[in-house]
């Protein structure tokens, strides 16, 4: 994926697919520390978050199977694992207040996009609780509707 095909400039990936499974309650924006090879990969758009999910661990963020592809050029022995554990930076404040909700109420993190923030890479978490399979079928008969309502109001303005 390029940056180009996302509808904001400097996102690098979106995990679609997190909103079709979890309700998100709220975002939050946090670092990634990212070693040399990762960071031109990241560049360059080879990054996947589709199944990749965050943790807090001795008061401690990290990302988890979060996929960033080696970097061609650096060669085999230069390069980083692509799903290893990387370190999200955040503020004690928001760390305290992530594990609080993330323990007491059930919700888990989920990294929505990435992208680049000035030269700094960002990862955009999700607060989140999982949807039971009636609610996805419920949120794709709405978007059917909504999209059969906007097909018959563009076909009445075009009559017209």
């Amino acid at each position: 994926m390029t940056a180009t095909k996302h509808k904001h400039p400097g996102v690098v990936a979106e995990n679609r697919k997190a909103r079709h499974d979890y309700d998100i309650e709220e975002t939050i924006e946090a670092g990634i520390v990212l070693s040399g090879s990762e960071i031109k990969s990241v560049r360059t758009g080879r990054v996947n978050l589709r199944g990749s999910f965050a943790r807090v661990i001795d008061d401690e963020v990290f990302l988890y199977d979060a996929h960033i592809a080696p970097y061609e050029q650096s060669g085999k022995y230069f390069n980083h694992d692509p799903m290893r554990p990387r370190k999200l930076l955040l503020h004690r404040r928001e760390i305290n207040r992530l594990n609080g909700l993330v323990r007491m109420k059930g919700m888990t993190l989920v990294p929505l996009k990435v992208y680049f923030k000035g030269r700094r890479a960002k990862v955009e978490l999700g607060v989140a609780r999982g949807k039971k399979i009636y609610d996805k079928r419920e949120d794709i008969a709405r978007r059917d509707a909504a999209r059969d309502i906007d097909r018959a109001l563009k076909r009445t303005r075009h009559n017209l």
